[in-house]
């Protein structure tokens, strides 16, 4: 469905010497440096797959969406969708994608929700039936409506992003774009658009592409990542994979019982730890142990443990993801590994 062969995007950027004279002198005779957004990235992804696409800020996953919608063209390379080039074919590539761009809305402020729809209906030229059974679908899985007579400008942040989400689908695009579809909601709406995502995909075959910095939007929904830093490639591969190649992170959670104090164990003394290794929280007779498993066994950081304290209760947990990326992207571990 989605191809992309070593896309590059480069932009120049103009750069001003200080002063008003530079300011001048930079109005007359400009001088540019030559900045790499994207920089030879390349992934598919088969129809009906959630792809989550992840990197921190400034790794150039928005310019890399921007070219996959259209808005950007490619310095070099080639991306096409459903057999589309974005750029080229974009009066009909429009039709067959779906955007939801996080605290960026599409939807009239001042019209009734149902309005709002009722003019998508026209421009995407959907017809009465399939917009019926479309909104059927939508009320269901996106519960709607509640607010659907309201006009946007009355919605809170979770309905208007489920009526985004709506607005994106009400044309059954082939692909759906979602960048921050749960920026700043709570923990009860997060879960819901998330439901709403897997059920879509699932009824529907839409292939989605999420860019999140919400790394539970990427465990519960994708199978697959793929993350750039520094506009390149860093990782492709499922969420296991990468749990599997960088999740040397282990933690131990346990309480304190007694009057035991987290003072006798010298985790580093003993095992020769560093800062980054191994990190120690402890919230009354609550506490968590961060540690490497890749230096020191999980077994052994039991027996050091018990022969150390008395507790009442202990529990291991796997290594987080956010974690793992957090590690990979401070290049504690080699993305080539």
């Amino acid at each position: 469905m989605i191809y992309v062969e070593n896309i590059r995007k480069e932009f120049k950027k103009t750069i001003k010497q200080p002063g008003l004279l530079g300011s001048v002198k930079s109005l007359f005779n400009p001088k540019t440096e030559k900045v790499v957004a994207v920089d030879d990235i390349s992934f598919h992804v088969p129809k009906g797959e959630i792809l989550g696409f992840i990197g921190p800020n400034g790794a150039g996953k928005s310019t890399v969406i921007k070219m996959l919608t259209g808005i950007l063209t490619p310095s070099a390379g080639l991306c096409t969708i459903n057999g589309k080039n974005p750029q080229k074919n974009r009066k009909s590539y429009v039709k067959e994608i779906g955007v939801v761009f996080g605290q960026r809305t599409q939807l009239w402020w001042d019209l009734p929700l149902c309005e709002t729809y009722a003019v998508l209906k026209e421009i995407y030229e959907v017809e009465d039936s399939a917009y019926k059974r479309k909104m059927d679908l939508l009320n269901e899985v996106l519960d709607l409506q509640d607010f659907i007579k309201s006009p946007v400008r009355t919605l809170s942040l979770g309905q208007r992003m489920r009526a985004d989400i709506a607005a994106s689908l009400l044309h059954s695009p082939k692909v759906l774009f979602l960048d921050e579809p749960t920026i700043g909601l709570d923990v009860v709406v997060k879960d819901n658009i998330r439901r709403a995502i897997a059920k879509i995909n699932e009824e529907e075959q839409t292939t989605v592409i999420l860019t999140t910095h919400d790394l539970s939007d990427i465990e519960l929904l994708s199978k697959r990542i793929v993350m750039i830093d520094k506009g390149k490639n860093v990782f492709d591969g499922t969420v296991d994979e990468l749990k599997k190649n960088y999740g040397q992170m282990r933690e131990l959670h346990f309480e304190l019982a007694g009057d035991s104090s987290l003072e006798s164990l010298a985790y580093k003394e003993k095992f020769g730890f560093s800062d980054d290794d191994i990190n120690i929280k402890r919230e009354g007779v609550k506490a968590t142990v961060r540690f490497n498993s890749d230096i020191v066994p999980v077994g052994d950081m039991l027996s050091y443990t018990l022969s150390g304290v008395h507790i009442s209760d202990i529990s291991v947990k796997d290594a987080d993801i956010e974690e793992i990326i957090r590690r990979l992207y401070k290049k504690e571990v080699s993305a080539d590994a």
